[in-house]
């Protein structure tokens, strides 16, 4: 898979980013840890300006219960610090959702390492792993 990984200054705010970066603040995708009740973990690809809708996605795992754990918890299950999660390279392989609006593009995401960022072919993530695409999502 081609992953493009830039060096990018730190930013306050989605736009900010999306401006550094020279895209739309839809064309970079979160990585969001979400802990199951059976303490396992999913990735959920969440693009900006738009927030995980809990009823969506516990309808689409199948779940009564979804939590964003704490920063510790997201460290342990990834290896990655909150604003660098990525599927890539995680230290467990956890299974990934993506939200219905991501495919078709390339997008922009953490690349486990503050001051950095990857972009890929949003099509080839979720082809290489095997990614649920749903609507996860709710515009913020």
């Amino acid at each position: 898979m081609d992953i493009r990984i830039v060096e990018r200054p730190a930013a306050r705010s989605l736009e900010e980013a999306a401006s550094l970066l020279g895209l739309q603040p839809s064309d970079i995708v979160k990585t969001l840890v979400v802990k199951r009740s059976d303490d396992t973990f999913v990735f959920a690809l969440v693009p900006g300006g738009r927030k995980i809708a809990w009823a969506k996605l516990r309808a689409v795992l199948g779940v009564n219960k979804l939590q964003l754990p704490d920063a510790s918890v997201a460290l342990a299950a990834t290896g990655y610090e909150r604003g660098t999660i990525t599927p890539f390279g995680s230290t467990t392989a956890w299974p990934v959702v993506a939200d219905a609006t991501i495919p078709g593009r390339t997008v922009s995401m953490g690349a486990g390492e503050h001051g950095y960022s990857l972009f890929v072919d949003a099509d080839a993530l979720i082809a290489a792993y095997g990614a649920t695409v749903a609507d996860i999502t709710d515009p913020e």
